[in-house]
């Protein structure tokens, strides 16, 4: 399966534009990608370069946030196929969204979540794990 996964929220807490703290999505991702499934990052996190003032002069600053939940997967040794779009739709569709047979997202409708004191909720991935072990997908 093609699976789109959302990064803050799901990967992490919600902490941009830092990286969040782990909530547990690394070894549900990473028994994803053992089992043959195809991960594509899939989030609002974008590059840029933004022009900022400062000592009265306008400068051009990198943000590079998109890069950054990239090396977070790297780092946790979890192999991406797509970063914003599946590799393969591009034979059939321009569109924007990328394409996958599952998304997980802590936006998603359904998507079982942790709600803390403080924050904003964020995924329960020992929940995703069971469900996707009940779907046959684990």
């Amino acid at each position: 399966m093609d699976i789109c996964i959302d990064f803050d929220g799901t990967c992490v807490t919600h902490e941009f534009p830092a990286i969040g703290k782990d909530i547990g999505a690394v070894p549900v991702l990473r028994e994803l990608t053992e089992a043959g499934h195809k991960l594509i990052l899939f989030t609002m996190r974008s590059d840029r370069k933004v022009k900022k003032k400062k000592d009265g002069e306008t400068i051009t600053v990198e943000e590079n946030f998109l890069t950054d939940a990239v090396n977070w997967f790297k780092e946790n040794g979890i192999e991406l196929y797509g970063i914003q779009k599946n590799p393969r739709q591009r034979f059939w569709t321009n569109s924007p969204k990328a394409y996958g047979h599952l998304y997980i997202d802590d936006a998603n409708l359904g998507c079982p979540l942790i709600i803390p004191e403080e924050g904003r909720p964020y995924v329960d991935w020992n929940a995703v794990r069971e469900s996707l072990k009940e779907k046959g997908i684990l």
